[in-house]
């Protein structure tokens, strides 16, 4: 059987939670791993039994032997990697944000395309049946063309001393963005978003985005790490889709597990990503075995969109210079 040899940069918790789904494909061979904490890529190399492991990004892509590069850096470092692969000759997927820059997000999709390769966005929730069930509800035409759409995405606090490396809008927003965009089917027209540091941050803890795209329909994003710790929720994160003839909602909050003790109440989103036994599931798997088997095939992977991505970033960054001016911005 032939397989999608793969390697990893950024092993991060993750990029550990990539390693483990693409080790349970058995369309994929998981050749080499990079991180620039040696300790950690040799235990790592050692513990799901990898051949070779690298501190040194650029060595890595010196080899000839690797089909697909997954990079799963910090939120600001995807640029250089991602280029550096494309230009090797290899295809690559890039978690999101695929970039916390316009410019740098168009620069990566034209070398792709000059290169021939493939150049993947990290939007795992088009794979989680909830959210893709939802589109498929749009595409199929029951309900007609969708006017509204509201996203809300929640998380604690706690996860903010370490997210506010990145700006809100690159961090939580971004997943919302392409959801709203890939259900609209059409591009943003305006942006008028309002932002506030309840926790005294240099970036907003909370953001709330409103766009009005090209085909009239509007979208209200809502999103925030000020679900208190003590309320165990991981996600808190609700959909709504108002369309001509009808309405299309859930809440991740009440779908998942949810267990009461003692100690509390403590919610698991166990949809994304789930490693139990050895063996895995969710929607990382699905994403990443969509894109090897495509690969393979040499099929387009269509569920998947790095136009929609890019239109994201620019978006993204209309947001926070519509935050910072109080302004619309028209795109």
């Amino acid at each position: 059987m032939p397989k999608v040899r793969v390697a990893i940069i950024g092993l991060g918790s993750w990029g550990e939670c990539h390693l483990e789904a693409f080790r349970s494909l058995p369309q994929v061979e998981v050749v080499a791993i990079c991180d620039a904490r040696e300790e950690l890529v040799r235990q790592l190399g050692e513990a799901y039994s990898i051949p070779d492991v690298y501190t040194n990004a650029d060595e890595l892509l010196n080899r000839d032997d690797v089909d697909l590069v997954s990079v799963v850096t910090y939120e600001d470092s995807h640029y250089d990697p991602t280029m550096k692969a494309l230009q090797s000759g290899k295809h690559v997927f890039v978690e999101k944000p695929v970039a916390t820059n316009f410019r740098e997000s168009t620069a990566m999709w034209q070398t792709a395309k000059e290169q021939g390769r493939l150049l993947v966005p990290g939007h795992v929730l088009r794979f989680d049946p909830q959210y893709a069930e939802a589109h498929h509800m749009l595409q199929s035409g029951r309900l007609g063309k969708p006017v509204s759409i509201y996203l809300r995405r929640a998380r604690p606090r706690a996860l903010f001393e370490t997210y506010q490396r990145t700006h809100t809008v690159f961090e939580l927003t971004v997943n919302d963005l392409d959801i709203a965009i890939w259900y609209a089917g059409s591009e943003v027209k305006s942006v008028k978003a309002y932002g506030r540091s309840v926790m005294g941050a240099d970036v907003p803890d909370l953001v709330w985005a409103c766009l009005e795209f090209a085909n009239g329909a509007l979208a209200v994003i809502e999103n925030h790490w000020l679900t208190p710790n003590e309320a165990n929720i991981m996600m808190a994160d609700s959909v709504e889709v108002v369309a001509e003839q009808g309405i299309i909602g859930f809440e991740v909050q009440h779908a998942g597990l949810q267990t009461w003790s003692g100690q509390g109440r403590d919610t698991s989103a166990l949809h994304i990503h789930l490693n139990r036994n050895g063996r895995v599931s969710g929607a990382l798997k699905e994403e990443l075995g969509y894109l090897c088997d495509c690969i393979l095939s040499g099929e387009d992977p269509v569920q998947t969109s790095i136009g929609d991505a890019i239109q994201g970033i620019k978006v993204a960054e209309a947001i926070i210079e519509s935050i910072r001016t109080g302004r619309e911005i028209k795109l």
